[in-house]
């Protein structure tokens, strides 16, 4: 939310947050279903999520640099963008499936409707993401409007976007080769 806020200011990470909620809502939907439970029985469906999230993300990083060089900031920007961009962001970061299949149903305890109470626990945490995370992007984004005036500060929030774009890419690759049975 910070690179998106840096790169395409407030509007752009409001976009990008209700595109993660609705990755998030679709993967909590998918473990109250029963889905994750495949990927609990073929763990390398997980890695490969994993990488398909870094090539992703190293995608971002070239096209931002990219978008720095040709200083692209007067060219309109597809209303959908960041919400796609956000949505593909979410379905391709597997720690959000981890996190519905090993931390929610620890606080199932003894409930008499499981399936309802672990979608409300997954309905709390998205929009507990949403605000939390949105809330950093429109900060990035007020930051990044102050700058905007500036034709020195927007290819220098572009490049700072894509390093962290880089920086989480590479360490998605370090932890999945991390992960790996030797």
């Amino acid at each position: 939310m910070i690179a998106v806020g840096l790169e395409g200011g407030r509007r752009a990470a409001i976009q990008a947050i209700l595109g993660i909620g609705t990755g998030m809502s679709l993967y909590a939907g998918a473990v109250v279903i029963g889905v994750g439970e495949v990927a609990r029985s073929y763990p390398l469906v997980l890695v490969g999520l994993k990488l398909a999230g870094a090539i992703y993300l190293l995608w971002l990083t070239y096209s931002t640099i990219r978008s720095a060089r040709l200083n692209a900031e007067d060219e309109p920007v597809p209303v959908g963008r960041w919400y796609a961009r956000g949505v593909l962001v979410s379905l391709t970061n597997p720690k959000v499936m981890l996190f519905f299949l090993a931390v929610l149903p620890q606080f199932l305890g003894t409930a008499a409707q499981p399936t309802a109470q672990l979608a409300m626990l997954g309905t709390v945490n998205v929009l507990m993401e949403v605000v939390l995370y949105g809330a950093v992007g429109l900060m990035a984004g007020t930051l990044r409007a102050r700058f905007a005036r500036s034709k020195r500060a927007a290819p220098l929030l572009h490049y700072l976007a894509a390093g962290v774009y880089f920086i989480l890419a590479v360490l998605v690759i370090a932890e999945t080769l991390a992960s790996l049975p030797v």
